[in-house]
């Protein structure tokens, strides 16, 4: 992976954490890092017209939307193992094996987010060595970030980082990945419950 692709991927990471400390000062941050790291003329265009629609709000604006768009109940849910296998009991499983893949990269998972929390792994995948782990990673990211793109409301501010993440870093998903990601959450949804429900 190149320094453009890892500068895309740690750019596109921040923009889609919460906006906690003001979307001015995480412009500003983001503008720096263009500047600095992003050779190609165009490039730099492309990211600049990806974040200019969120710097037309201000804070509490900005954390607002971020919440609707981010929401757990909508498809564009920040968690990598919810959008693969749903509610399925699976998913535990499936986060310890993320953790351990990232541990085994010499990482240290900081913060209160699960393993599988996309802008984590983002910027992960953009200081990790690669190797089989990272690779299978990154296809089962660009298998995700590309539903996302296709779920977005066309209009949210937000849909640009999906638009660039998928042009300049993940390779276009396979029908048969497509396919895979909606079978994984239609599994899940059929799975028993662990425990009976008593109607009274």
């Amino acid at each position: 992976m190149n320094n453009e692709k890892r500068t895309i991927l740690v750019i596109s990471a921040r923009l889609l954490d919460y906006p906690a400390n003001g979307i001015k000062n995480l412009i500003n941050d983001i503008e720096e890092l263009v500047e600095n790291l992003i050779a190609a003329t165009d490039v730099k265009e492309e990211i600049r017209q990806m974040y200019k629609p969120l710097s037309d709000f201000n804070d509490t604006e900005i954390q607002e939307l971020y919440v609707e768009t981010f929401d757990l109940k909508t498809k564009l849910g920040l968690y990598l193992t919810a959008h693969e296998l749903g509610d399925s009991s699976r998913r535990g499983a499936a986060l310890i094996k993320l953790q351990k893949i990232i541990n085994q990269s010499g990482f240290e998972r900081t913060g209160e987010e699960l393993a599988d929390y996309i802008p984590m792994l983002l910027e992960f995948l953009a200081v990790a060595p690669e190797n089989h782990e990272t690779n299978r990673l990154q296809k089962r990211l660009g298998v995700v970030i590309n539903y996302m793109l296709e779920n977005v409301n066309q209009q949210n501010p937000y849909g640009g980082i999906f638009k660039v993440l998928m042009k300049h870093v993940f390779p276009t998903p396979t029908k048969e990945e497509i396919e895979q990601l909606e079978l994984g959450r239609e599994e899940a949804d059929l799975e028993e419950l662990p425990y009976p429900i008593m109607y009274q």
